[in-house]
């Protein structure tokens, strides 16, 4: 009942984190008329408060000594800080111009991208059913470059470098919340300096759009890091098996939005596209689960053996102690004797 109470537990954090990474084109589009850039600043000057503030309410500072030592673990983190930041420049961007379904479509494609770097960068070998994933993949990416007549750079770009960040944190080896803060403290000052350039040049609207606008720039950190929260509550909770499904809820809320809500258009050639895509991500998510079910039963299987292995040495070890006590019970020719 525990387990299940956890997992229970496990798919609603899963469902608010990527629920509320679905959302998020909403939420950018409240802050119009604050531009991209000003709304990407507004994101990484936030954050840091919003770290700081749930680190000290988890009293988790222990990792920040043992990190600064380690020059190799900066630089990384760095660079996965600047890849980011830059996913959620482009993001917003997109929401701006009216490209929510080609985002989306990053997000669709970024499992191919990441089984892609695990080949090339990696070394992995890839199962069949995964290697046909990847050239549907390929193939939908040349069906929607004829779709838009050009190369779909937006969703390539986002799918690329949010890939590259996932690399880069097998690498930095800290937690979610860990990482949030370490991140955020190398974004603040070079976001602080962009709001200081625009406000310099009268291109900021903190302070011009009224105090209901400006609430909503500054909890931009809080919608970056309440995600990520939810999603480390899932993380423990849930198989793996499971959170790559409900990964898959972002880019549809994405994709629905874009066509529902801010009316983008999608002709017969772009949803042949999106068909390719999400019939390779079906071909991966069933290989994915076959070998799951697979891994669990040869565990079944090695944990029964080794069961029946130590029940027959300790009957073996039982008949060896039967046979020695009547042995020793037997009385001896002497006191017989005596």
């Amino acid at each position: 009942m525990e387990t299940q109470g956890e997992q229970r537990t496990g798919l609603l954090f899963g469902f608010a984190a990527y629920g509320m990474w679905g959302l998020l084109p909403l939420y950018w589009a409240l802050l119009d008329p604050a531009g991209p850039v000003e709304v990407l600043a507004h994101r990484m000057v936030w954050s840091l408060p919003t770290a700081l503030v749930i680190l000290a309410l988890l009293r988790r500072w222990a990792w920040i000594r043992p990190l600064l030592r380690e020059p190799r673990r900066l630089a990384l983190i760095a660079l996965a800080a600047t890849l980011i930041s830059g996913n959620w420049g482009l993001f917003i961007w997109a929401v701006s111009a009216e490209k929510v379904i080609e985002a989306s479509l990053g997000y669709f494609i970024n499992p191919l991208i990441s089984i892609a770097f695990g080949v090339l960068l990696l070394r992995e070998r890839l199962r069949p059913a995964q290697w046909a994933a990847v050239g549907l993949g390929t193939l939908a990416v040349a069906v929607m470059t004829a779709a838009y007549g050009r190369l779909p750079w937006l969703s390539l770009a986002l799918a690329v470098s949010f890939a590259l960040y996932g690399l880069l944190k097998k690498g930095v080896r800290l937690d979610g919340v860990a990482g949030f803060g370490a991140e955020t403290a190398v974004q603040f000052l070079p976001a602080l300096a962009i709001l200081f350039f625009l406000g310099s040049r009268g291109e900021s609207t903190f302070a011009s759009e009224g105090a209901g606008h400006a609430a909503l720039l500054a909890c931009a950190g809080l919608a970056t890091a309440l995600p990520l929260i939810f999603f480390g509550g899932a993380a423990v909770r849930l198989p793996l098996s499971t959170i790559g499904l409900l990964q898959y809820l972002a880019p549809v809320s994405m994709f629905l939005l874009g066509l529902l809500v801010f009316g983008e258009e999608m002709p017969p050639e772009r949803w042949a596209g999106f068909a390719l895509v999400w019939l390779a991500l079906c071909v991966l998510t069933w290989d994915a689960l076959r070998n799951a079910r697979r891994s669990r039963a040869r565990l079944r299987a090695a944990a029964a053996a080794a069961a029946s292995s130590a029940a027959r040495t300790r009957d073996a070890h039982g008949e060896e102690v039967a046979a020695v006590r009547p042995a020793a019970a037997a009385p001896s020719p002497g006191s017989a004797r005596g």
